[in-house]
């Protein structure tokens, strides 16, 4: 399990292929949170993300945690940019490994729907000569909602 976060570029073939390795990986999911190039029909220049050194890496932890209790997941892997980050360029990438697919596009959804709703980071949209920050938006709060039960232990 390895969490990371950075101000570097994330090569996501690099990360998956590390997992990819693992013993007994029948299933790989791997997801890539691409910055566009607009938010809310407005095209912006950047987006510029904050976290809380020490705290996040721990939060992103303790979510690994808790999807490896509900899934039989193999590892899993977590690299979130912060800083500056340009249209194109990747913000976030979520991996898990498990022997099944469904364990593995379970824990990744969770991880991805924990990390868009709780996670401490800030997000702040740059466009022409202004900025305002971002917070978690109905739908994602939804999303995430629906994993306040835990799954069978047969999925």
């Amino acid at each position: 399990m390895t969490v990371r976060i950075t101000t570097q570029s994330i090569d996501s073939a690099a990360e998956a292929g590390e997992l990819a390795r693992l013993q007994n990986a029948g299933a790989l999911v791997t997801f890539s949170g691409i910055c566009r190039g607009e938010e809310d029909g407005a095209p912006i220049s950047a987006l510029f993300l904050e976290h809380y050194p020490g705290m996040a890496e721990a939060e992103i932890e303790r979510h690994i945690a808790e999807a490896k209790s509900r899934w039989p997941i193999l590892g899993a892997r977590i690299v979130h940019r912060t800083g500056r980050i340009e249209p194109g360029e990747t913000i976030v990438f979520v991996a898990t490994v498990s022997s099944h697919r469904q364990a593995a596009f379970a824990a990744a959804e969770f991880l991805m729907d924990y990390l868009k709703t709780r996670a401490p980071f800030w997000k702040k949209v740059e466009g022409k000569g202004s900025g305002h920050w971002i917070e978690a938006q109905d739908k994602d709060n939804a999303a995430a909602a629906r994993w306040t039960k835990k799954p069978d232990a047969a999925e």
